[in-house]
């Protein structure tokens, strides 16, 4: 009887102690959940192709909102119809009334990218996610946060995805050949000539992405106060785009990462490698010259190549397994290429005597690649023995370099600190004292009526006004 009379003292007892650990568990559980998030969105967001590569810890996490005092840079982002940013992704918003941008807060929130090429020029897709992250609470570094006034912020994204637009309606047969692309860049340039933003700074603080070469072909001239984004400067007049105003964006790359690359100076057979189109107009015809003097050199892999069949494959495994990759002008003077030989860790050899280079004023390019002008290029023997004067111990020191700075060159969603996406934002908020200067000087004669012209004055949108008619 005793003995029952414990087990029974004992029964309720144990029920409350199994209660209270079940309890205990489950908030363990959800705190666990809740700081898994932001790592489980960003494997998520792999998984649809959208990572670029990285890792480490996100430093927000779902439902924190960026902080605008602590910000960076603050964007005020003008909220477009979706016909120019995600709806050219097929992207539709959630009902009527469902506003003009996803909910990028869970993986099925993103809309998808289009692959191969498409992606090299992808960065308005990168920038614009990581300012709707900011506002709607998904893991981003913060660097820039968009405010709801243009009063509070430092410049204005203008979210047309000008790239995208150019790839998807300029490659179709004539009479419409770009008549959609065309019929967009005007719709905006009236929806720009409206705006009170626009008339406050004559578009000073503006700024506008347009990486393809291509893109924003016919607005690109009614837009030059503006601060374009831009892979480099070879289809644009200085008085439309210039190093004193624009910022330099790399591509993204299309080869994979060499993720955990320990192929250093013996295990790279191949000693200059170049694989791409051969005869370019323009600029690109250095690309013949070279051809001539290197295709029968030892340990010298130089042919024509292109993304047709297996050519990413093959270009991801003869970088991968050479010492030194040719960067060479083309049609412009920048390529994807070098920022596929970066991530291959394979040392660039740049030839472009046009090229700017994205976030020159922060990176030391010397430390992780050689830049050869094209005279001396040319110069039979030239190339062969600089190349070949580069010893062990510093061709080693440039490859560890390159592993420590593709991360700068990386576009991911979640962003994460320092990647491409952060380091574009950076960028922008130096040019901040610049614009602020413009701004003020335009500003210094706007009590006087005869002395503003409808170029230059922030109270008339006629000079836009007329550019879109």
């Amino acid at each position: 009887m005793a003995a029952a009379g414990a087990a029974s003292c004992r029964s309720p007892l144990a029920w409350l102690f199994a209660l209270a650990a079940a309890l205990f568990f489950a908030s363990w559980y959800l705190l666990l959940d809740s700081a898994a998030g932001p790592a489980a969105a960003a494997r998520a967001y792999h998984g649809l192709g959208l990572g670029g590569g990285g890792g480490g810890r996100l430093p927000a996490g779902p439902g924190t909102k960026c902080d605008p005092a602590r910000a960076l840079l603050r964007v005020f982002m003008y909220d477009l119809p979706p016909e120019f940013h995600f709806g050219l992704l097929d992207w539709k918003p959630p009902g009527f009334g469902g506003g003009v941008w996803p909910d990028v807060r869970h993986a099925g929130g993103v809309p998808e990218y289009p692959g191969g090429l498409n992606l090299q020029h992808s960065i308005e897709y990168w920038l614009t996610l990581d300012l709707l992250a900011s506002e709607q609470g998904a893991p981003t570094p913060c660097a820039a946060v968009r405010v709801p006034r243009a009063a509070d912020a430092d410049v204005v994204l203008v979210p047309f995805f000008a790239s995208l637009s150019f790839n998807r309606h300029s490659r179709v047969v004539p009479p419409a050949r770009g008549s959609e692309d065309r019929a967009l860049q005007r719709r905006l340039l009236e929806y720009l000539a409206s705006r009170p933003e626009w008339r406050r700074t004559g578009g000073r603080d503006h700024v506008v992405l347009a990486h393809h070469p291509n893109g924003m072909l016919d607005a690109r001239y009614r837009l030059w106060p503006c601060v374009f984004v831009l892979c480099d400067f070879g289809r644009y007049p200085p008085s439309v785009a210039n190093l004193d105003k624009d910022v330099i964006a790399p591509y993204r790359h299309v080869v994979d990462n060499f993720a955990n690359d320990t192929a250093g100076y013996g295990d790279r057979p191949t000693l200059l490698y170049f694989q791409g189109a051969i005869y370019r107009k323009d600029g690109g015809s250095i690309r013949q010259e070279l051809y001539y003097l290197l295709k029968d050199e030892k340990d010298v892999h130089f042919s024509f190549g292109s993304v047709a069949g297996n050519g990413i494959e093959q270009a991801t495994k003869g970088m991968r397994a050479s010492k030194f990759c040719l960067n060479i002008a083309g049609d412009t003077p920048s390529s994807n290429r070098l920022f596929d030989s970066i991530v291959s860790h394979c040392v660039p050899v740049i030839i472009s005597d046009e090229i700017e280079l994205p976030f020159e004023d922060v990176l030391d390019y010397t430390k992780f690649s050689v830049i050869v002008r094209g005279a001396d290029a040319v110069k039979k023997g030239f190339l062969m023995n600089l190349i070949r004067g580069i010893s062990r111990e510093e061709w080693t020191l440039m490859w560890n370099r390159l592993k420590e700075v593709e991360k700068h060159f990386e576009y991911q969603y979640p962003s994460q600190t320092d990647d491409a996406v952060q380091m574009i934002w950076k960028t922008i908020a130096r040019k901040v004292p610049s614009i602020r200067l413009k701004i003020n000087r335009l500003r210094r004669f706007s009590r006087f009526e005869t002395n503003k012209t409808d170029e230059s004055t922030p109270h008339s949108s006629s000079w836009l006004q007329n550019q879109a008619s």
